[in-house]
């Protein structure tokens, strides 16, 4: 034990001795671990609010009863089955509307309800009477008190002009989430003897076949371990953990370079060592002991650093989350004592497989092999090919994934064995552009300068490899957000074609606005909307009713259609599908789909395909009255207004004056789509940052190559410097070289980053979210990150080519001292 502490503190001595080197050590991991970290704790935290949503009264985790058809199913059928034996407990589910904000309403019965199911123990049996007897309680999460600004105890009135039970706050429940009574949900959804679904609990009794109760009107549905949430947004958790996991590796790239150099620099000692009786299993011991408890610090730190971008990253996190799958994310970041352990494990692992390389040659160090450096730095011909071997292998499999795969996962492992292979075989591309360039060079210096370039791939390799990644995803996702802000730009042209848009609290306020309205002549038309909720296929989805009027007729964003689509939707008996419906079902032109509707099921024939970004339901488009028809109790209370540009504010304003309307209520088509465009920038800011911390980590892996180059490249320098070249010109020689190689791999990564991209719109974004968005290159953007990828790689050769330029000339004359 003592041999092995001494050992560790000859060991240590390096660091003391080259501090700037344990600085990049210790950085590569901070960095890799508070990316990973990071990352993972705005995952862990969304997955918690997912939880809490699953196990909210009954959600996909708990077995149920619900309607084969239709929306909802008479009550009578409870009072069946639970003289039957089934240990059922009913719910009714809808929306109701509050100061503008649309919350979703879920009636319980506590009575029956089972133990087992989420939150509901704690309301079951705590003031149970207060609960169910009238006016009852209103149990709300405390996110959705506040967003509401009411306190607790009071109670509100409805936009319908229902008033509501007081209110009382429950820590388990989820935002956007308010609980009654199932007697009082079926007075407030105006949906008397109705339920929406059955949990079953558990039980040990017999129970009578439910199709001799129920005939064909309920069907079973197993509870499930993942919920439909989870499911909507793996693809964003996956993109966020790509990117993680991309910064991860690229700050392994930076711990690679440090504990190269570090091994290159000690190999005396380490002979020393060993020839002072440490054996080679010890001092592997030791090396490894040094580096975990390295790792261990590193690690620390950068769980710290993780838990502070999580929390900036946060808010931008949950408005994503919320605009593209509407999950309710708490805006407070809570952590598990699982991740700081799994960052520490993370931070040793990756330390430990970054410096596998140096740890392998230390243990096959060979005791007498004085004065041999390792020239690790130095380019294998060998090497190379068998390098670009493995990245055609990898070439290879990508493109049996894109043929066979069919899965999100498919498109994601695509994505990464691309990357792969790209990185495996940039420095075969990096040889043979240097090799051509020293070809057709002239003269002495000219071939020095194309050959050194050559000698230094392999201690530059990773680093330039960093580069390519970080480069070509950069160029993918911005390309990707690019695309997809042009189109949605167009397509909100296309949704949004009335001038105002009105929200009345009441149908009774919305009839009075409307005539009102007629009787005003610069309103040219008046548009009546709606929309309701039901489930096709096992999923929820929304049937919009579009009036029949030149304003849709003209303006929808339609992707296939059949002749006459607008005339054949005027009887009712035909409809369009939102594009991911379309994919998900499989529905094409000319299919027909049974819409669940309260009668019963609604046929209807698609004639026509549209685009509906950023909604995670699909969606069923029908004429505007065949929708009163089926659903009657659906609330008609928006509408759209064309009216002319100039008389857009004074109308607003006599609306707002009239009817008490606030700007939640009645806003203009200009406002509308401003704040949807600041909602899409903000759901895409969280990736900017991360591209931005990927740059970046990869500048300081450049950095970190080039330092760690700087002192063995001296030997090559020094006879250079002996025959004339001034330390000015060399230093010149030294960046153009290194700026040189960051451009070839700059121009590399530009048609990488445009086939990332092609993947991301053509693949990933079609299984994550059901529509495809047109493939653009943007020539000012790629050449704008041309010039960010110069100016990174002019910033991290910037240290040491300054420290060539103003070297003593005592250092340079040193080499000729030393045994080399």
């Amino acid at each position: 034990m003592r041999r092995a502490l001494w050992t560790l503190a000859v060991l240590l001595s390096h660091w003391r001795r080259h501090p700037m080197q344990l600085a990049t050590l210790l950085i590569g991991l901070i960095s890799a671990t508070a990316l990973w970290s990071g990352v993972q704790a705005l995952n862990q935290q969304a997955r918690n609010s997912y939880d809490r949503a699953a196990a909210t009264f009954g959600g996909t985790r708990t077995a149920m009863l619900v309607a084969r058809s239709g929306a909802t199913f008479p009550q009578q059928l409870f009072v069946d089955l639970r003289r039957a034996g089934w240990p059922v407990s009913p719910v009714l589910e809808g929306r109701i509307q509050i100061d503008g904000r649309s919350l979703r309403l879920l009636g319980i019965e506590p009575v029956t309800l089972p133990a087992e199911v989420g939150s509901a123990p704690a309301i079951g049996r705590t003031d149970l009477q207060s609960f169910m007897t009238p006016p009852g309680e209103m149990l709300v999460a405390p996110e959705t008190l506040s967003d509401l600004k009411l306190a607790e105890g009071t109670r509100h009135q409805a936009n319908g002009g229902a008033l509501l039970p007081p209110l009382r706050v429950q820590p388990q429940l989820v935002p956007g989430v308010l609980v009654v009574d199932i007697g009082v949900a079926q007075a407030l959804l105006k949906m008397p003897d109705q339920l929406s679904r059955l949990l079953i609990g558990k039980s040990a009794g017999k129970r009578a076949p439910l199709e001799s109760i129920a005939g064909d009107k309920l069907r079973l549905i197993e509870p499930s371990a993942e919920s439909d949430l989870e499911r909507l947004t793996d693809s964003f958790h996956l993109n966020l953990t790509a990117f993680g996991l991309l910064s991860f590796f690229v700050g392994l790239f930076i711990v690679n370079s440090a504990v190269g150099l570090a091994f290159e620099q000690r190999l005396t000692m380490l002979r020393t060592l060993r020839a002072c009786g440490v054996s080679a299993r010890m001092l592997n011991a030791v090396l490894v002991g040094e580096l975990v408890s390295l790792a261990l610090v590193a690690g620390l730190i950068g769980l710290v650093c993780g838990y502070f971008i999580a929390a900036s990253l946060l808010p931008d996190v949950a408005a994503s989350l919320r605009g593209l799958y509407g999950a309710q994310i708490p805006g407070q970041l809570t952590l598990k004592p699982e991740w700081w352990i799994a960052g520490i494990a993370i931070s040793i692992l990756g330390a430990l497989a970054a410096a596998a390389a140096s740890l392998a040659k230390a243990l096959r160090l060979p005791l007498l092999a004085t004065a041999q450096p390792q020239a690790w730095q130095q380019a294998q011909r060998r090497w190379l090919v068998f390098q670009s071997i493995a990245a055609l292998a990898v070439f290879a499999t990508a493109g049996g994934l894109l043929w066979f795969g069919d899965s999100l996962i498919a498109g994601f492992a695509v994505l990464a064995a691309l990357m792969l292979g790209a990185a495996l075989i940039l420095p075969m591309f990096l040889e043979a552009a240097l090799s051509l360039g020293q070809r057709y060079a002239k003269g002495p210096l000219s071939i020095w300068f194309w050959a050194d370039s050559r000698q230094q791939l392999s201690g530059l390799s990773l680093a330039l490899m960093a580069l390519l990644l970080a480069l070509a995803v950069n160029v993918g996702v911005a390309t990707m957000v690019e695309s997809f802000s042009r189109t949605f730009l167009v397509w909100l042209d296309g949704r949004l074609a009335a001038d105002v848009y009105v929200s009345a609290a009441s149908d009774q306020q919305a009839t009075e606005i409307k005539a009102w309205l007629r009787e005003r002549p610069e309103v040219e038309a008046i548009l009546p909307g709606g929309r309701a909720d039901t489930q096709l296929a096992g999923a929820p989805i929304e049937v919009l009713g579009l009036p029949d009027h030149p304003t849709y007729r003209d303006n929808w964003p339609l992707l296939q259609s059949v002749d006459k689509a607008w005339i054949r939707l005027r009887p009712g008996d035909t409809c369009l599908v939102s594009e991911q419906l379309s994919r998900r079902l499989h529905i094409g032109l000319g299919d027909r789909i049974d819409v669940p509707a309260p009668g019963g099921n609604w046929p209807l024939e698609v004639v026509g395909i549209y685009a509906d970004y950023g909604n995670p339901k699909g969606q069923v488009a029908v004429n505007f009255a065949a929708l009163t028809r089926h659903f009657p109790e659906i609330p008609l209370t928006r509408m759209g207004l064309r009216v002319a540009p100039p008389k857009i504010p004074p109308l607003i304003a006599a609306l707002q004056e009239k009817f008490g309307l606030d700007d939640r209520n009645v806003a203009d088509q200009a406002t509308m789509k401003a704040e949807s465009k600041r909602i899409f920038s903000r759901t895409f800011s969280v990736t900017a940052a991360l591209n931005a911390f990927t740059l970046g980590v990869a500048g300081i892996a450049l950095l970190t190559s080039l330092l760690t180059l700087a002192n063995s490249r001296l030997p090559q320098l020094a006879p250079l410097w002996a025959i004339g070249i001034t330390r000015r010109k060399l230093a010149v020689i030294e960046l153009l070289k290194t700026m040189s190689v960051a451009l070839i791999t700059t121009l590399l990564a530009l048609p990488l980053g445009l086939l990332v991209a092609w993947c991301l719109l053509a693949i990933v974004n079609v299984k994550a979210f059901g529509w495809r968005l047109p493939f653009q290159v943007f020539p000012l953007q790629l050449l704008g990150l041309v010039v960010v990828a110069m100016a990174a790689a002019l910033a991290a050769s910037a240290l040491p080519v300054i420290r060539l330029a103003r070297m003593q000339p005592a250092n340079l004359i040193r080499i000729f001292a030393n045994e080399r």
